[in-house]
């Protein structure tokens, strides 16, 4: 991992059972403390200080680095898959010829989450959890 990363923060959508999944693996992966994690639908949650309302938040995954700079939608994920040392996914979310590809499914994903998450969720958060129970056993 380059020593240089920038802590980032990451905005989330707490009601989404796929995002909170995402969200537990990034955070069980996070051993060099470069991420943070903010549930937009909790009162942590500033969007004056953000910058980006609750509304665009909720319509687009958003990242802030330490020094203010926001990315969002699909900039995000190589982002946070460095920083949570897993270097093929950042590479592959990093390929500018899938960049079309990714963000067709991440604007399809994000508008239809919650649809989505109903019938995957549930899975992956038992997933998610019960790997990282085993991981801390």
């Amino acid at each position: 991992m380059a020593p240089d990363l920038q802590k980032l923060t990451l905005f989330y959508d707490g009601a989404c059972p796929l995002c909170q999944a995402e969200i537990l693996f990034l955070g069980g992966r996070n051993q060099a403390g470069l991420l943070d994690f903010v549930d937009i639908n909790s009162d942590q949650y500033n969007p004056a200080a953000v910058g980006v309302s609750c509304e665009q938040a909720l319509a687009a995954m958003y990242g802030q680095y330490a020094d203010g700079v926001l990315i969002s939608g699909v900039a995000v994920f190589p982002e946070a898959y460095r920083r949570a040392e897993l270097p093929f996914m950042a590479w592959l979310f990093s390929r500018k010829v899938l960049q079309p590809f990714l963000r067709f499914g991440y604007r399809f994903f994000a508008k239809n989450r919650h649809a989505i998450s109903q019938i995957f969720g549930p899975g992956a958060l038992r997933l998610v959890k019960a790997n990282t129970k085993q991981g801390t056993s």
